[in-house]
């Protein structure tokens, strides 16, 4: 039962972190980007191994989809981890995210510019991580009680 409950945090944690990356960049010039990021990390990956990558509305959906996979997988890791100081865990686990999303790009290769564009876009990014970890353990601990 307790993998179960670590799945539904992390997904939850990864559905709040894209809830926020997505209704918040439809009003703020200056939020992150993470959906143009996510984009062109799947069409250069798909295109290295000669694979025709999809365009328009399947591109944002198959980049959408693969990160609340991969998040829903890495705030999974938070609830696995166990409940004693789950909330600090969560803190540095979403921090840690955060600073990656805007420090690894470049050095990937990518445009960094969706996520470093300014320092508030950059505060957001961390901040979006932030609050998916922290949502993760207060979901995991919500449905621990129960």
């Amino acid at each position: 039962m307790k993998v179960l409950k670590a799945i539904l945090a992390g997904f939850a944690g990864a559905a709040a972190l894209n809830i926020l990356h997505e209704t918040v960049r439809r009003f703020d010039s200056d939020a992150p980007r993470v959906d143009l990021l996510g984009e062109e990390a799947l069409t250069k990956s798909m295109n290295s191994l000669n694979l025709e990558a999809p365009t328009g509305n399947r591109l944002y959906a198959a980049t959408l989809a693969g990160d609340l996979v991969s998040n829903g997988i890495y705030y999974t890791t938070i609830a696995m981890s166990g409940s004693k100081n789950l909330y600090l865990k969560s803190a540095v686990a979403g921090l840690t995210a955060g600073l990656a999303a805007i420090k690894l790009p470049d050095k990937m290769g990518l445009d960094d510019k969706p996520v470093t564009k300014t320092d508030k876009t950059k505060a957001l990014t961390v901040a979006w991580y932030l609050i998916g970890g922290l949502v993760t353990a207060a979901v995991f601990n919500r449905l621990n009680r129960d």
